[in-house]
C-alpha cells in the first residue's frame, strides 16, 4: 500500500512537471501550448483524423485505422476552463475513446472565453448537435462525453435539450467534470495542495472569463443545479485527489436523487482528468467507458 501511494506521489510530480509546460499567464501562449503538445503527443498513427468545418467551428472526426461500429457516434466537449483547450489537445482522449469503443468520435473547438463568454460554447454545440441530426444520426445514436469544462458542456447541452423537449443523448460519459461554479464543493479545500493540474487560482480566472457577473446557480453555468429527471444513463469518473472530485459526486448525489441512472467511479491516487495520461490506469478507465457504452448501446 505504501509503495503504490508513493508510485502515485511520483506519478503526480511528473504530472505537474509536465502540466507547467503549457501553463502561462498569457492565455494565447497557454493556448498555442496546448495545441503544440497536442500535435506532438498524441497524433496517432494508428487513428484517422479527418477535418469538418460545422457552420464556422473547426471540428475533426477520430477514428481507428480498422473495420469499426458505424452506427453510433460519440460526441466529444474538450476541457480547458472555457478559456483554452482544442479537439488537438483532447486527442489525448478522444483517441482512447476511438480506440477502446471502435466508434467514430466527433470533437469541434467552441468558441473560448473570455472574448466569447458565456453562452456562446453553448450555442456552439447545439450547432454541431444539430450537424448530426441533419446528416443522419438520430439523438439515441449519440453518445456525449466530455472532461471537465467539456463535462459541463455535455451536462449543458443536455439539459439545454431537455429544456427544449428535444431527444437526448443515448448516455453521457464525464471524466472530472466541472459541475459547480460556486465551488462549494468540499475538494476545493481538502484537494487544493493535492491536484497536479487545477489551481484555485485558474478556477478563479476562468470563472471569471466565462460567466461574468452571472448567476452562477444558473444550471446552463453549474449543471449540479439541473433537474436531471428523465436524464440519459450517465457514467462519472474522478480522481480521489481531484480538486473538483466534488463536482462529481454532488452530481452523482443530485442524479440519483432525480432518479437518473448514474454510475460514479472514483479512482484512488489519481488526479483532475487523469484519463489523459499516458498509463496503465488511464486505459483501465477508459475500458470501463468502453463497457459502459457497450451496455447502453445494446
Amino acid at each position: 500500500m505504501i509503495d503504490k501511494q508513493r508510485h502515485n506521489q511520483n506519478l503526480m510530480k511528473a504530472i505537474r512537471r509536465m502540466h507547467s509546460l503549457v501553463e502561462n499567464e498569457d492565455i494565447e501562449k497557454q493556448r498555442s501550448s496546448k495545441n503544440n503538445l497536442g500535435n506532438l503527443l498524441v497524433r496517432s498513427a494508428e487513428m484517422n483524423y479527418e477535418d469538418a468545418e460545422i457552420d464556422g467551428i473547426l471540428a475533426e472526426w477520430v477514428s481507428v485505422k480498422r473495420k469499426h461500429m458505424k452506427k453510433y457516434v460519440l460526441l466529444y466537449c474538450h476541457g480547458g476552463g472555457y478559456n483554452t483547450g482544442s479537439l488537438k489537445y483532447a486527442r489525448s482522449i478522444t483517441n482512447k475513446l476511438a480506440a477502446s469503443t471502435s466508434m467514430d468520435v466527433l470533437s469541434f473547438d467552441y468558441r473560448l472565453a473570455p472574448e466569447n463568454p458565456y453562452p456562446a460554447a453553448l450555442h456552439d454545440a447545439v450547432k454541431v448537435w444539430d450537424y448530426l441530426m441533419y446528416h443522419g444520426y438520430g439523438a439515441r445514436d449519440v453518445i456525449l462525453a466530455g472532461d471537465s469544462a467539456g463535462g459541463n458542456l455535455a451536462l449543458a447541452l443536455s439539459l439545454t435539450l431537455k429544456k427544449q423537449n428535444r431527444i437526448l443523448p443515448r448516455g453521457l460519459v464525464l471524466f472530472s467534470p466541472w459541475t459547480d461554479l460556486t465551488r462549494s464543493g468540499l475538494s476545493h479545500q481538502s484537494k487544493k495542495d493535492i491536484d497536479p493540474i487545477l489551481t484555485e487560482e485558474y478556477l478563479t480566472q476562468a470563472i471569471e472569463d466565462y460567466a461574468g457577473e452571472r448567476d452562477l446557480q444558473d444550471p446552463l453555468i453549474s449543471p449540479l443545479y439541473g433537474d436531471f429527471h428523465d436524464f440519459p444513463p450517465t457514467l462519472i469518473q474522478a480522481g480521489s485527489n481531484g480538486i473538483l472530485l466534488s463536482d462529481s459526486q454532488n452530481l452523482h448525489k443530485q442524479m440519483i436523487r432525480h432518479q437518473a441512472g448514474a454510475r460514479i467511479a472514483v479512482y484512488q491516487g489519481m488526479w483532475h482528468v487523469f484519463q489523459m495520461s499516458p498509463f496503465k490506469t488511464a486505459y483501465e478507465a477508459m475500458d470501463q467507458a468502453a463497457e459502459f457504452i457497450f451496455d447502453i448501446c445494446r
